[in-house]
């Protein structure tokens, strides 16, 4: 990929960022006349930069809904909440495309279809007024789109611009020629030519006066052919049609369609002793004619076929099952459209702050000048001058050295990072969407944004949070009349706040909504076998708690899109343990419930203890070593196929790291063992190494190409005698 479309791509995301948080501000106060200005310029300036790389799907799609801002913008309307949906699905589908220019270099090969149907949705979206459509001169002879609609036949459910040109009658001596301006018109389909006064005759028609009415049908937006036609003023009438797919305006319409076939299969299915061939006529021409209504032509003659064989054959079977075939293409088709996606491709160019550079610039220069010294006191050996004069300076530039290089460390760090806005701004819309599926009112309050972490610890967070606050809506916020008769705010309250703590950085979901019943996680833990009862009351509160971060553990009753397979919140606290952090609860009946994850503020540099196996050094995270300690062998017990040991009245299970790795023990104290005790995904277990090394600070370097997949591995670094460390990644050995 070259750089001018990484450059694309870099500025494109920037833009779909600021055009979403334009449209969200425009959710809150549809009247904000800057929101939906600044969503114009944005969707403006993507549509162009889409022209420049030839991404011609891209600019149409955007030009059509940069073409409904720009209506928007001059009506006193405030912007309707189905025109916010389709705009933001744009830019979704935007991004996608994005997406894949940036996996394959090239444009999406179904691009063009997408965007055809991105479109007609954004067509759809807008109830255009009649007091905001463009004057014309009454259409002579009655109504011009019912007259396009019989001359374009099969061809006008699939456009969505019709145009009425009256021209002067004087056109042609003013230098004006209407039938090239049509001609002209983008992605033309159709014209239709007819004389404004038809009682005269083609011989006895003057030639050089245009008394036409002109009438075309073309699949251009409404604003190319608005520009294309500028100079005919008034005299040009452009309507937006409604396309054949199922505008997103009348999305209940479909949900009223379904029901209309679903009564029809009910009919179809009544056990009556008579009257078989006339359900089946009114089955049939009611479903044929639902479909029509929404747009679905193939599937309406699918089902007169299948009617057609029902009468035939005097059976119900055929329209029943071509019925329920079309039930569940619309479902399907519903599902697609309203899902939103949460796919995630991690960012391959970053903006840097000037300053940094400038920093980098700086550090390089101080070492210059450690390395300068270096080399004038290496001359001075060579040249046997004063051994403590020398020694003295070598230990003072050590010291700097020491010194650049942390700073240089802390430096490389910084330009890696990205504020948690990056990720925080996907969530304001994807918590209406699925508060408006469990049928909740729920807002999301953002804190701390500006909170830096490094790129891919933010990239990452966008599952883990996607589960939590699902999570927060499906259990925690209770509906408005639950809410209400509890004394509190209709409208429930998520807040996602991040910030920094010393050298981890803490993010908090918390939500005002019923709180966590630890009656009942007892009950459901105990129910799903996660825990004994015993085990179950011996637990304080604050444990119980934590079970739901249990594999497999839920309270729901039944499974849905959303919540009920026990798997969101054990694959929380999974994903934020690859990361090196920890994930916890705490919750108050009534009150609500927090749930706090703590990252580390890098990956590439960490802190690591040092032990040896099988004569190979590996490092451990230092963040999850608890303790060192040493064990009489007496004390280790095989418990299954397994090995335990009991440290302070608490049973410990122990892996030998050598045997876990599959290398070849050396020969292994008999007395006693050195064990370091370490915490992974909230569980304790102990590794036996043959010896214990040190603390330190290291650039992990991560592994690639055919090593990538190798488990149990988090990365690699070099030691000061250049032998290679393996920095382990304890979950997994542990998994």
């Amino acid at each position: 990929m070259n750089e001018f479309v990484e450059q694309f791509l870099l500025e494109s995301r920037e833009l779909i960022n600021q055009a979403i948080d334009d449209l969200m501000a425009l959710e809150e106060k549809p009247g904000d006349r800057e929101s939906l200005d600044g969503a114009f310029r944005a969707f403006h300036t993507l549509k162009g930069a889409a022209g420049i790389v030839e991404f011609a799907a891209m600019a149409r799609t955007l030009h059509a809904a940069e073409d409904i801002l720009a209506l928007l913008r001059s009506s006193t309307r405030p912007v309707a909440p189905n025109v916010l949906n389709e705009c933001l699905a744009c830019l979704d589908l935007t991004s996608r495309w994005l997406d894949a220019m940036q996996a394959n270099g090239g444009t999406p090969p179904a691009a063009e279809a997408d965007a055809d149907e991105m479109i007609a949705r954004l067509v759809g979206s807008m109830d255009i007024d009649e007091s905001e459509m463009p004057a014309a001169p009454a259409p002579p002879g009655g109504d011009w789109l019912n007259r396009l609609r019989n001359a374009a036949g099969d061809q006008f459910s699939g456009t969505l611009t019709a145009v009425r040109l009256a021209p002067d009658p004087e056109a042609f001596f003013h230098g004006s020629d209407p039938l090239s301006a049509i001609a002209d018109l983008p992605e033309l389909l159709i014209v239709d030519l007819v004389l404004t006064n038809p009682a005269i005759s083609l011989e006895a028609m003057n030639t050089f006066s245009c008394n036409l009415e002109i009438l075309a049908l073309t699949k251009a937006p409404i604003v190319e052919i608005r520009k294309a036609l500028h100079g005919f003023g008034d005299r040009a009438e452009i309507c937006p049609l409604i396309p054949s797919g199922i505008p997103a305006r009348d999305a209940d319409h479909l949900a009223r369609a379904t029901a209309v076939l679903e009564a029809q299969v009910g009919l179809l299915r009544e056990d009556a002793s008579g009257g078989l061939l006339g359900r089946l006529s009114s089955a049939g021409r009611t479903s044929a004619n639902t479909l029509r209504y929404l747009g679905r032509s193939a599937l309406a003659g699918e089902i007169e076929a299948a009617l057609a064989i029902a009468l035939a054959q005097e059976k119900s079977g055929p329209l029943i099952a071509a019925i329920e075939r079309t039930l569940e293409t619309a479902t399907k088709s519903k599902q697609s459209t309203n899902i939103p996606t949460v796919q995630i491709v991690p960012p391959r160019a970053l903006r840097v702050d000037m300053d940094r550079i400038d920093a980098l610039v700086k550090l390089t220069g101080e070492l210059l000048v450690v390395k300068n010294t270096i080399g004038h006191v290496a001359k001075q050996l060579q040249n046997h001058e004063g051994p403590e004069a020398i020694a003295s300076a070598l230990h003072d530039q050590h010291a700097r050295f020491d010194r650049l290089t942390a700073e240089l460390q802390r430096a490389v760090l910084r330009i890696r990072v990205l504020p948690l806005r990056t990720v925080f701004r996907r969530f304001p819309r994807l918590v209406r969407e699925i508060a408006g599926d469990v049928g909740k009112a729920a807002r999301l309050i953002t804190e701390g944004e500006g909170t830096e972490a490094d790129a891919t610890i933010v990239d990452a967070l966008f599952e883990p949070l996607l589960h939590v606050l699902r999570n927060a809506l499906d259990h925690g916020i209770e509906t408005s009349e639950e809410r209400t008769s509890a004394g509190k705010p209709a409208m429930g309250t998520v807040i996602l706040r991040g910030r920094q703590d010393a050298e981890n950085i803490l993010i908090e979901i918390e939500d005002d909504g019923a709180g966590i019943d630890v009656d009942r996680i007892r009950t459901f833990a105990a129910a799903r076998g996660i825990a004994s009862e015993e085990a179950l009351s011996a637990m304080t509160d604050a444990e119980a708690v934590d079970l739901i971060f249990a594999a497999c553990f839920s309270t729901a009753a039944t499974v849905t899109d959303l919540s009920g397979r026990g798997v969101g919140m054990d694959s929380v606290r999974a994903a934020v343990g690859r990361l090196g952090g920890t994930a916890a609860v705490r919750s108050r009946l009534g009150i609500g419930t927090t749930v706090s994850l703590v990252l580390p503020f890098s990956l590439m540099m960490t802190r690591v203890m040092t032990v040896e196996a099988a004569g190979q050094a590996f490092g451990l995270p230092l963040d999850s070593v608890v303790e060192t300690t040493i064990v009489s062998r007496s004390a280790i017990v095989p418990i299954g196929s397994g090995q335990a040991f009991v440290l302070r009245e608490r049973a410990i299970p122990l892996i030998n790291l050598a045997e876990a790795l599959g290398l070849t023990r050396d020969e292994a104290d008999l007395q006693t063992a050195k064990i370091v005790v370490v915490s992974t995904s909230g569980q304790i277990g102990g590794l036996e190494v043959d010896r214990l090394g040190e603390r330190l600070d290291v650039m992990l370097k991560p592994m690639e190409g055919l090593l990538g997949g190798m488990r149990s591995v988090s990365g690699t670094t070099l030691l000061g005698d250049g032998r290679v460390l393996v920095v382990l990644d304890l979950q997994e050995l542990f998994a």
